[in-house]
């Protein structure tokens, strides 16, 4: 599959190759759906918390007789039904995390790489460096491209400049190549992708 690259001011900056078994996959949206349920699973905090028995503030005194007044039987004041007791089955400290293989979670970028492919909404940019840290001049650049939701993984590092120029863009990320995943990609609606990106995908997910 060949692409048009462009620069940042959407000019035409050559052609590049993308290798088929990394932007050409079947697209399945079982894989796609598996890895966003993984990755929002993993990233939930899992810290709710409800007091159990032994963990609400009290005596463990035995509040009246077991037989003889008429009153239900007690062993603390600690119980659900009690004033400040303690809940039943409540929630606790837990990790939300699920398993999923290792060569599941590759095969899904693949997928998700493959579906903005498939779908015309992949861009290739030559590289993606600002001159300035302004926010106008790459609001500017970007609305050339006629998109206003995207993903722009930047490579191995993020330019500063391009970093800070798009901060208080709303709908852009920007990405290292190291930190692209398939929750971003799909999040948004065109994913751009420099050369070195690129380069750095295929070489991470070949195989």
């Amino acid at each position: 599959m060949k692409l048009t690259v462009k620069t940042l001011e959407n000019k035409d900056a050559g052609e590049i190759t993308l290798d088929d078994a990394i932007f050409g996959v079947e697209v399945r949206q079982d894989l796609l759906h598996r890895m966003v349920n993984y990755q929002l699973a993993k990233r939930r905090s899992g810290n709710h918390k409800a007091k159990q028995r032994h963990e609400v503030s009290g005596t463990g005194k035995k509040p009246w007789a077991q037989k003889g007044t008429g009153r239900a039987r007690a062993g603390d004041l600690k119980r659900n039904i009690d004033r400040g007791g303690a809940a039943v089955f409540g929630p606790v400290v837990r990790s939300h995390a699920v398993d999923l293989p290792k060569k599941v979670r590759k095969l899904a970028l693949k997928t998700a790489l493959s579906a903005k492919a498939a779908e015309g909404k992949l861009i290739i940019l030559d590289e993606a460096k600002a001159a300035s840290h302004k926010t106008k001049p790459m609001a500017d650049a970007i609305a050339k491209f006629g998109i206003n939701s995207a993903l722009i993984v930047a490579g191995n590092e993020v330019d500063v400049n391009f970093s800070r120029a798009t901060a208080n863009l709303p709908r852009i990320d920007v990405l290292p190549t190291a930190g692209a995943n398939v929750y971003d990609i799909l999040r948004r609606d065109v994913l751009v992708l420099t050369k070195d990106a690129v380069n750095d995908l295929t070489e991470k997910l070949k195989g």
